[in-house]
């Protein structure tokens, strides 16, 4: 009953508008990331808790209309959660077509899914410089298209990515950090403007 409470207090505080799906699923991300394990198996453990909430929309949706809104200019940032000890929070994506992050790392372990559409990713390794006085270089190790369902999950080091819509309509994509993004406002650590081979 108290956690309960502490949830409705939050989303007081905050003045947003949940969904009964997504206050359920903030729910088993508290128990989760309250058992303390390792981040990689909290995102894991994470990512299976998200799974079965992607794709669905409507009145049993994880998302209200507003947080399905884009912006013209970037890709846009829907706060859903933030928890009150700065544990996890829950953040919902809205892409328009073309639109992508810059090359980046993430301040903690994070987990995504895909709720529309599908979001394309390509994954990089970081080269230290080979000689004295050279500069280090970013190495593709993979692109990914993921479609609607898909979870990935995945903690620092060896984050390093960048994410964008390829398709032609809006893409929504959910994402679940160890970190207060409510405070921080975003996930990014750092962002790469090295040279890469593609």
């Amino acid at each position: 009953m108290a956690t309960s409470t502490t949830h409705q207090t939050a989303s007081a505080r905050t003045g947003r508008r949940t969904t009964a799906r997504l206050d359920a699923f903030v729910e088993e991300v508290r128990e989760v990331v309250g058992r303390g394990m390792a981040p990689d198996v909290t995102a894991y453990l994470v990512g299976e808790k998200l799974a079965p909430h992607l794709g669905v929309d409507g009145s049993d949706g994880l998302l209200t209309p507003e947080q399905h809104e884009g912006d013209p200019e970037r890709y846009r940032q829907h706060l859903l959660h933030a928890e009150t000890d700065g544990s996890f929070s829950i953040v919902g994506l809205v892409w328009l077509p073309g639109q992508c992050t810059s090359v980046h790392d993430h301040v903690s372990w994070c987990v995504t899914g895909v709720h529309q559409g599908e979001e394309h990713e390509r994954r990089y390794r970081l080269l230290p410089a080979d000689a004295p006085g050279g500069s280090a270089r970013l190495v593709a190790t993979e692109d990914v298209i993921n479609p609607v369902g898909a979870v990935c999950g995945f903690a620092p080091p060896g984050d390093i990515h960048k994410v964008w819509n390829g398709c032609r309509e809006k893409a929504i994509s959910i994402h679940v950090y160890g970190a207060d993004i409510s405070r921080l406002g975003s996930s990014v650590r750092r962002v790469y403007e090295l040279p890469a081979d593609r």
